[in-house]
C-alpha cells in the first residue's frame, strides 16, 4: 500500500515540531484529513485517527471554554488513538495539556504559519499526488502548444527522434523512454524518473541533456496528458481514418484519453503531424471540429 513518510509531509510543507520523538515513524496512507472539532465535544464514534489532525483557531478556542477535568478527559483519549499527526494551524500556541498528553502517547504535534483552509487544501493537494495510483509506461511525453502529449509506438519507430524535431521547433519535454504516470484527479499526470530527468537517447549518438542543450524552456517536470499518438509503420493493406470519423481512445489507470494513430513512412513530416494532431485536440476542446463543417458543406452540396 502507498504511503508518505510524516518527515516528507513536514518538509514540503514547512511544518514547525512543538513534539516529535525521534523513535517514532508515521506512515500516512490516505489524502484526507479530520479537523477534530466533534472529538474535542466527546464523540469518539466513526473517529478516522488514521488521518492526519489539524486544529484551527475554532478547535483551539473551544478546548479553552473546557473545564480542566474534562479537557484532561478528551485529550487523553483522543491522543490513545495512533494518529500519524496533529498539526496546529494559525500560529496558534499550544496548549500544555495537549503536549502532555502527546507526550505520554508519543504522537507528533507540529505547528504551521498557513492559515487552516489554506493549510488543509495544500496538505490534501500534496497528500493526493503523493499517494496517487501510478504506473511506467514506455514513451515520450512532452507538452506541445499547451497540450499534454503522450507519444507511444514499437521500440526503433522514430519516438525519440520525432520529439527531437519538435523540441528543436520550440516544445518541452517532459519523459524520454519511461514515463511515470500518475491518476489525479481522474486525470492523468506524466513525469520523469529521477534518472532520466531532461536526458533523451538518441540512436547513433547517445544521450542527450536536452536542458543544456536548449535551455531551461524546452523541459518541464509534469503535464497532465491529454493527447496520446500512437507510431506504427504504415501498413499498406490497413485503412487508415482520413477524415476524422472515428474517435479512438486508449486506457491508462481506468482514464480513457483520446488518442491518434500516425502511420510512419519516409516522406511524412511526423513532428509537423503531431503538433497539428495537438492543435486540432485543443480546436476540438474549445468547441469547433473540423469535421462538422465539412459535414455541413458536404449535406449543403447535396441538397442543391
Amino acid at each position: 500500500m502507498a504511503y508518505v513518510k510524516l518527515e516528507d509531509l513536514i518538509s514540503y510543507m514547512g511544518l514547525e515540531p512543538v513534539y516529535y520523538p525521534e523513535d517514532v515513524q508515521s506512515r500516512i496512507y490516505t489524502p484526507e484529513i479530520v479537523r477534530p472539532g466533534l472529538q474535542m465535544a466527546g464523540y469518539f464514534d466513526l473517529f478516522a485517527f488514521e488521518r492526519v489532525q489539524i486544529m484551527g483557531k475554532t478547535e483551539m478556542y473551544y478546548i479553552r471554554t473546557l473545564s480542566e477535568d474534562v479537557k484532561k478527559e478528551r485529550l487523553d483519549k483522543f491522543f490513545s488513538y495512533p494518529i500519524p499527526a496533529l498539526v496546529v494551524a494559525n500560529e496558534m500556541n499550544v496548549d500544555d495539556t495537549i503536549i502532555f498528553y502527546a507526550k505520554k502517547y508519543k504522537r507528533p504535534v507540529f505547528k504551521a504559519n498557513a492559515k487552516t483552509t489554506r493549510l488543509v487544501n495544500v496538505m490534501i493537494s500534496y497528500l493526493e499526488e503523493e499517494l496517487a495510483q501510478e504506473t511506467t509506461v514506455h514513451g515520450v511525453c512532452l507538452e506541445v502548444f499547451g497540450i499534454g502529449v503522450f507519444i507511444k509506438g514499437k521500440s526503433g519507430i522514430g519516438k525519440s527522434e520525432t520529439s527531437l524535431e519538435l523540441i528543436n521547433r520550440g516544445h518541452r519535454l517532459i519523459a524520454d523512454d519511461a514515463v511515470i504516470i500518475k491518476k489525479v484527479d481522474n486525470r492523468l499526470k506524466g513525469t520523469c524518473p529521477e534518472l532520466t530527468q531532461h536526458l533523451m537517447e538518441i540512436r547513433g549518438i547517445g544521450i542527450l541533456d536536452i536542458k543544456h542543450l536548449f535551455g531551461v524552456g524546452s523541459i518541464k517536470l509534469e503535464q497532465y496528458i491529454e493527447l496520446a499518438i500512437e507510431l506504427e509503420e504504415w501498413d499498406e493493406k490497413k485503412e487508415y481514418d482520413r477524415i476524422g470519423m472515428d474517435d479512438n481512445f486508449i486506457e491508462i489507470l481506468d482514464v480513457k484519453i483520446p488518442s491518434v494513430v500516425i502511420p510512419v513512412r519516409p516522406g511524412r513530416n511526423i513532428s509537423a503531424i503531431i503538433e497539428i494532431a495537438a492543435k486540432n485536440h485543443r480546436q476540438k476542446l474549445l468547441g469547433y471540429n473540423a469535421l462538422d463543417m465539412y459535414t455541413k458543406r458536404f449535406y449543403n452540396m447535396v441538397q442543391c
